[in-house]
């Protein structure tokens, strides 16, 4: 395994919630909740979970476009929650991020070649004629036009909209790109170009991913390693084979159980879970999965279960093992 480039220790995140005509806060919200795992140089990490899971939270968090509520997140040696604005401005340049709504989050009044240089700008990279050079060329890679650069977003395709946010997260060379379900607003043709081209992309530019998706069949395509969330906390965390072949946690079997085979012949048993989503504002006492577990023991409800390694390199949060 080569070298950690990100290592997320005890990350959490609280948000309050208020009440009364004072607005004085009454609970929080734990959207994530004591989170840890390391990104190695050069390997794409999966984090899958159902809506609601903190996910995508924890993705914000790791570019403090959310303040974490505790917890420490180490880049490349440098502790990134206690960065002052200026020396994070300057690390954002090796962490960027690939949106989730390809429409949401494109200017609609910027021309492509403007949102595509913002980057370069913003951190005084090239001069006017390098930057437009470096346009064109950037459109080249994700598979548009140089033509392309006149246009506005409203102009383009769904797809092509999510080229052109690549294409934006790509404009400052980063190490880290965090892609928060990138491919989840596409159509399943246009997923498998968008995902070729990420996988492209990473062998072209030595890139490091994050990839965040509730698709399983799209995390096992691209993952080398795939972390599952369940109500803000990992639950098990392994290769992407070794996930696949024995899922150990309960949630994780429940949810691979659920994957469609192309194969109408072929019948697996289905593992319903009961019930729905406990309330993140108000978590079950011990597992939080005990709630919705078949086989859930005494010490479940009292007792949080700690991540542990049950084979090499696959570990799990589950008093079973």
């Amino acid at each position: 395994m080569s070298e950690p480039l990100l290592q997320v220790k005890g990350l959490k995140k609280y948000f309050p919630i208020t009440g009364g005509v004072f607005g004085k806060k009454v609970g929080e919200v734990k959207a994530v909740d004591d989170v840890t795992f390391t990104v190695y140089k050069g390997e794409t990490l999966g984090i899958v979970g159902e809506s609601g899971c903190g996910k995508s939270t924890t993705g914000r968090m790791l570019l403090r476009l959310i303040e974490p509520t505790a917890g420490s997140i180490v880049f490349e040696g440098k502790e990134v929650t206690t960065l002052p604005k200026a020396e994070l401005r300057k690390m954002r340049r090796d962490m960027q991020m690939i949106f989730q709504d390809p429409f949401a989050s494109l200017n609609p009044r910027h021309t492509v070649e403007k949102i595509l240089e913002e980057p370069l700008i913003v951190h005084g990279i090239g001069s006017k004629e390098e930057r437009k050079k470096r346009v064109r060329e950037m459109l080249e890679v994700v598979g548009l036009g140089q033509y392309h650069a006149k246009r506005y977003p409203h102009q383009f395709s769904g797809g092509q909209r999510q080229r052109i946010g690549i294409a934006r997260a790509l404009m400052t060379n980063p190490k880290l790109i965090i892609a928060d379900e990138p491919v989840s607003a596409l159509d399943v043709s246009i997923q498998a170009q968008v995902l070729n081209l990420l996988e492209d992309l990473q062998k072209e530019f030595g890139l490091t991913y994050i990839f965040i998706a509730h698709d399983l069949g799209v995390v096992r395509h691209i993952s080398d390693r795939v972390g599952v969330m369940y109500l803000g906390r990992l639950v098990e965390l392994a290769d992407s084979d070794q996930l696949y072949q024995s899922p150990k946690h309960p949630y994780t079997q429940a949810l691979l159980s659920a994957v469609p085979i192309p194969d109408p012949e072929y019948k697996r048993e289905r593992q319903l879970l009961s019930g729905d989503l406990p309330n993140p504002a108000n978590p079950p006492q011990g597992c939080a999965f005990h709630t919705r577990c078949s086989a859930c023991m005494d010490i479940c409800k009292q007792k949080r279960p700690e991540m542990k390694e049950v084979e090499k390199g696959h570990y799990v949060a589950c008093h079973l093992y």
